[in-house]
């Protein structure tokens, strides 16, 4: 199936070289990963320039076979216990105010990663007492008790990412399951309504807007106060392909949309990704709290 030419408003200028090898070393120095890296992310020159990287840990091979990303697959490595300092060590470095730590899907973990995430909020914490952590984990296989695990760390956002539509799941995200992504989101907020919940769906896989309509009012119903909404881009031919580039638009209709129906903050554009920009959210729903 040929390849669907990119729309003039997915264009990106190149970026700049010494910002990406200043950061790729500070990252290679530190044995860590980048999800902006390992998921071939659009924004990567920008984030790097601007000295933000959301950080993967737990290695970079995912259990899962899910077919929109470009995460490798196969043996995965043994737990670094250092990694939560390296980690913390690279927020400092980068001075960041909002750091985003994220990791691919452990299910060979009896606790799918949860205690390593924990340590990983609480060493960040320690060492950089000023910064806000938003945290994008996996479903955990719905385990509860992994996920009260991570809350109980208390980072300022958990984040989720249904990714798609439910008619959509068997084929891209086999091994998941709509309704158990939907209930770990409800499930922050029953635990913890200090701690802000996020979420993010890819569109131009095939889903309708009337399903992204659907959608919205799930995340509206269990109090989701965090959505993202991006363009899906095939990273490869053995990915899915892309069904259809959605307009500039129909992106600003789906944010007002999401708004109307009660979700307290949304993105939606072309370039939009989970963790592009992400402390963007923290600070327009810290001055509405006030």
């Amino acid at each position: 199936m040929p390849v669907k030419r990119k729309p003039e408003w997915l264009r990106k200028k190149m970026p700049d070289k010494k910002s990406l090898d200043r950061m790729q070393a500070m990252v290679k120095d530190l044995s860590l990963h980048t999800v902006c890296q390992e998921a071939n992310c659009p924004n990567v020159g920008e984030c790097f320039e601007n000295r933000t990287a959301t950080f993967m840990i737990m290695g970079d091979v995912c259990t899962r076979g899910c077919r929109f990303c470009a995460v490798g697959k196969g043996e995965v490595p043994v737990l670094d216990q250092e990694e939560p300092r390296h980690v913390a060590e690279a927020v400092r470095e980068l001075q960041l105010k909002h750091a985003v730590i994220t990791s691919v899907t452990r299910d060979d973990l009896s606790d799918g990663g949860a205690a390593h995430f924990a340590k990983t909020i609480k060493t960040v914490r320690k060492m950089n007492p000023g910064t806000s952590i938003e945290v994008l984990i996996p479903d955990l296989k719905g385990d509860e008790a992994a996920l009260d695990t991570i809350l109980e760390e208390k980072p300022e956002i958990l984040n989720h990412n249904i990714e798609t539509v439910p008619s959509l799941y068997e084929k891209v995200r086999p091994g998941a399951d709509f309704q158990r992504s939907v209930q770990l989101l409800k499930r922050v907020k029953e635990k913890d309504t200090s701690i802000l919940s996020k979420t993010g769906i890819m569109v131009g896989l095939g889903e309708t807007p009337e399903e992204m309509e659907e959608v919205m009012e799930i995340l509206a119903e269990i109090n989701c106060d965090i959505l993202t909404i991006g363009q899906y881009l095939q990273p490869s031919s053995e990915h899915l392909p892309v069904e259809e580039f959605v307009t500039p638009e129909q992106f600003e209709l789906y944010r007002e949309q999401g708004l109307k129906k009660g979700i307290s903050f949304v993105e939606s554009g072309p370039f939009i990704r989970s963790s592009y920009n992400a402390a963007r959210a923290m600070e327009v729903l810290s001055k509405k709290s006030r």
